[in-house]
């Protein structure tokens, strides 16, 4: 009869330790980002403006995720970042952003030969809250892209699959 007595201390004992699990467990998840944002930065080896099947991927690109309060405009935050092999950055975050307006910019080229900014493709915005329906934490931001200097010899040929060649060539 003795063990009778013990069964409800073993049984509290147990519902101690999972519950002490489960909290420990929890603590820990929290220590992961809140956001990851994803982008590309490539050189525009036409000048086309847009990317194309020549388009090359730049490796050691610097870029700034940006995070500016919509009511007066001053960074609240800025983290920089570097792109890959592949061209791509990842950036973490901690915190949700709901009164800032996030953009990554690009910073610098690694290219000499490829280092001018196109006005269209120098930032790319992010929404940084979850007060928007996304549920995932991965933001992926449009990519952003440089100007080759002179561009390649195919690009007549290319773009005028696009007709988008200039009318000199």
């Amino acid at each position: 009869m003795a063990w009778l007595r013990i069964l409800p201390a073993t049984t509290a004992a147990i519902l101690f330790y999972i519950l002490f699990y489960v909290v420990a467990g929890t603590a820990v998840a929290t220590d992961a980002p809140d956001y990851l944002v994803q982008g590309r930065v490539y050189c525009d080896t036409c000048r086309a403006g847009f990317e194309t099947n020549v388009t090359e991927y730049i490796k050691g690109a610097k870029v700034r995720l940006e995070c500016k309060h919509f009511g007066t405009g001053n960074v609240e935050r800025a983290i920089d970042g570097v792109t890959d092999e592949t061209g791509t950055y990842k950036i973490e975050l901690k915190d949700s952003h709901v009164e800032d307006i996030c953009e990554v910019v690009l910073v610098e080229s690694p290219l000499a030969n490829c280092a001018e900014v196109q006005a269209s493709r120098d930032r790319a915005r992010v929404v940084l809250t979850r007060d928007d329906g996304i549920c995932d934490n991965l933001r992926l931001a449009n990519p952003l892209g440089y100007f080759k200097d002179v561009p390649l010899p195919v690009c007549g040929a290319l773009l005028k699959q696009f007709t988008l060649a200039d009318d000199d060539e």
